[in-house]
């Protein structure tokens, strides 16, 4: 089988979507480290538990919604349980299962942090493009998406706005 090389519009179109993915993380974490003394991975894990009932989740439900593997998330909730900002407890109606919620410092840095993330995100991507263009960009993702997680895993996550 011989290589399908991508042709010049091809390599423009994955050059600029390689260098988004490689610029955007950093900005957005230089921010949050700025605002809130947490990195991008971590605000993530908290903002996914800011709106789950009471702040709280299954150890496995938050590592599929934020897409990772059960030792990497373990890792990091350990190091923000250090830091005051989680706290992880035995599953009340399962004794296996671990349970992760907010601490009230967890949850003054989400506020102290969600501001400036709002701004830099609507700053570096929504407010640059048109209202068509945010449309085409949902419709754009979608379709990686569907290659990028046929099974839906983190469905929850990317579809929840929508109308």
């Amino acid at each position: 089988m011989s290589t399908q090389w991508l042709d010049r519009r091809q390599l423009a179109a994955w050059v600029r979507v390689a260098s988004v993915l490689e610029v955007l993380p950093g900005v957005l974490d230089g921010q949050l480290r700025r605002d809130g003394g947490v990195t991008l991975f971590e605000y993530f894990v908290l903002a996914v538990l800011t709106e789950a009932p009471g702040g709280t989740m299954r150890m496995s439900a938050l590592a599929q919604q934020t897409n990772a593997t059960l030792p990497r998330l373990s890792n990091v909730v350990r190091r923000m349980e250090s830091r005051g900002l989680l706290v992880r407890r035995r599953a009340d109606d399962d004794a296996r299962a671990t349970d992760v919620g907010l601490t009230e410092e967890g949850w003054a840095t989400t506020e102290r942090a969600a501001p400036g993330h709002v701004a830099a995100v609507r700053h570096h991507v929504v407010d640059a493009l048109t209202p068509e263009q945010l449309d085409q960009l949902v419709a754009i993702t979608d379709a990686l998406l569907e290659r990028l997680d046929p099974t839906g895993g983190m469905a929850a996550t990317y579809r929840r706005y929508d109308d």
